[in-house]
């Protein structure tokens, strides 16, 4: 089942959410943007060269967790190829919702993925914004998410109001073999935006 999310991206792309059966449909235009954003150095839980079969079952899994309820997967696509009107997929990012009582309100913002050719676009923005809006129509109000420091993510992430909560150093393995540290941010989508 996919839903679109509106007009929240640039005039040439389309941002939509992603029922289960709409990953497992699209899985070899995912895998191919997960496989470009590994081997282009992104810092999104895998290592370079991703094989094929890890992408696959990557995806596999986030079908699961969308069928459960515990994941909404948003995807940015250009706007049509022409005779079918449905463009290839150029990005994702992931809303991980809590399910524990006392985390209902949470959610952890995950694998916001440009596609290196469709970069500088405000596709990455566009992306962020949709998955803030479906949080706040699902009752989440704190979004977190992590980055490796020191990427230009974290400039997109403090520009749409997110709050560095800090820094763990050695916490994920880079292409290169380093103990890259990560950020923490968090945002409060409530009035002010803060406690």
């Amino acid at each position: 089942m996919t839903s679109r999310t509106g007009r929240l991206g640039p005039a040439s792309i389309v941002i939509e959410s992603l029922g289960a059966e709409d990953v497992v449909r699209h899985r070899p235009q995912l895998v191919t943007l997960l496989k470009d954003a590994v081997d282009s150095g992104a810092s999104v839980g895998f290592l370079p060269p991703l094989a094929e079969a890890e992408g696959e079952a990557y995806w596999q899994t986030v079908a699961g967790a969308v069928r459960e309820g515990s994941c909404v997967l948003v995807v940015a696509r250009d706007a049509g190829d022409g005779a079918s009107g449905r463009g290839e997929i150029v990005g994702t990012a992931q809303l991980l919702l809590a399910t524990r009582r006392n985390a209902l309100h949470r959610a952890e913002v995950a694998k916001v993925i440009v596609h290196t050719k469709a970069r500088r676009r405000g596709i990455g923005r566009a992306l962020m914004l949709a998955v803030e809006e479906r949080a706040r129509r699902l009752g989440r109000t704190t979004l977190v998410l992590d980055t490796r420091q020191g990427d230009p993510s974290e400039r997109l992430y403090t520009a749409l109001g997110y709050h560095f909560a800090g820094a763990i150093p050695a916490y994920a393995r880079s292409a290169g073999g380093a103990l890259d540290p990560s950020a923490f941010y968090y945002r409060l989508l409530i009035e002010g935006g803060q406690p």
